[in-house]
């Protein structure tokens, strides 16, 4: 057997592999009648989000189950993110200068917290929105603890099919033990336990630190899938608004994924690799150009679960896996280093 066949026969193995990340990627459950639910505060930490912040408001004022108290917290805009969120029926908290040793969001969803009087909280990044009937959705698979849910990533303008790795990866590696940053449900006993957004107050990637607070003092966490609950579109204002936003912390995060899943995560996008590299060298339109258009398939269908990249993404993968390859090795670099983000200087985790 040429070395030819054995890279064919691993490349195929690997494929075949990568199903077993499909378990990864499946919505929240309905758990309990809604008549049981507590009563929910949304939080919204917010700066400058006027372009994002109308169409989360108009979701939630849509929803057939209302929130006990929508709360914006104007976390030193300079835009009318707060006027937007007074005249769209939120109440509004004006944030405090920011202390040393906080970020930014965790700052902004304290203050909220300390608030907030809904026997839930449900912080959501000001970027998201509640599909029609969502948000009883995600409180009918509420299950006590900590829970959160992946948006479905609204795909707009053709960079942003660049995203479509990070978002898979970010998914895999969240469900169904993990917190996703977008959106956090917590009855608030369980959040005060852990010391809240306090304890995690200097970290980017605060969910995964909280994740393991919870995990830590024996409360529960749940995650899923939001496709048809809860969406968001990340980074609209261009490239390379998106390079900084995955820069920012994302290497440090996938450290965070749990490691018999990060091994075959890597030893399925490695795969990916193969086929079109094997075509390349080899000129086997045959059998590597047949092996190509599985994985093509596979990847368009797993970026199906996660957001609606285009078909033509999945076809072209190796562009967007290479530019994950790139932008995952920068971040790494970056690690620990200051960036610029929202007009603030802050540390990358």
């Amino acid at each position: 057997m040429g070395i030819e066949t054995i890279i064919l026969f691993v490349t195929l193995a690997l494929w075949v592999a990568g199903f077993h990340l499909r378990s990864r990627l499946r919505p929240c459950a309905a758990t309990r009648p809604l008549h049981s639910q507590p009563t929910a505060s949304v939080i919204i930490p917010a700066r400058n989000e006027a372009h994002n912040l109308p169409t989360l408001l108009r979701s939630l004022a849509a929803q057939p189950l209302k929130a006990h108290e929508i709360l914006v917290v104007d976390d030193g805009s300079t835009d009318r993110t707060a006027e937007l969120a007074r005249e769209l029926g939120a109440a509004v908290i004006a944030s405090q200068p920011l202390p040393e040793g906080w970020r930014g969001k965790t700052w902004a969803c304290h203050q909220g917290a300390q608030v907030a009087t809904g026997g839930l909280l449900l912080f959501v990044d000001a970027d998201a929105w509640f599909e029609p009937d969502g948000f009883a959705r995600i409180l009918s698979g509420y299950g006590g603890g900590a829970c959160s849910v992946g948006p479905y990533h609204a795909v707009r303008k053709p960079y942003e099919d660049l995203s479509l790795f990070f978002n898979f990866n970010m998914t895999v590696g969240t469900v169904p033990n993990g917190l996703f940053g977008q959106m956090l449900l917590v009855d608030r006993e369980s959040y005060r336990g852990v010391g809240g957004h306090e304890a995690v107050k200097s970290r980017v990637l605060e969910n995964l630190l909280l994740a393991a607070q919870f995990r830590s003092a024996g409360i529960p966490v749940q995650s899923g899938t939001g496709r048809g609950m809860f969406s968001f579109r990340m980074y609209p204002n261009g490239l390379r608004e998106l390079i900084a936003g995955w820069t920012k912390g994302f290497a440090a995060g996938a450290g965070q994924t749990p490691r018999g899943t990060l091994l075959l995560v890597v030893a399925w996008m490695f795969g990916l690799m193969f086929a079109p590299l094997g075509w390349l060298v080899t000129g086997d339109a045959m059998r590597w150009g047949a092996i190509y258009l599985l994985c093509a398939a596979q990847v368009g269908w797993f970026s199906r679960q996660v957001g609606d990249f285009r078909w033509y993404t999945a076809l072209l993968y190796p562009l967007p896996l290479i530019f994950f390859f790139v932008i995952f090795a920068w971040s790494a670099a970056r690690s620990g280093k200051r960036v610029t983000w929202k007009g603030r200087e802050i540390r990358a985790d």
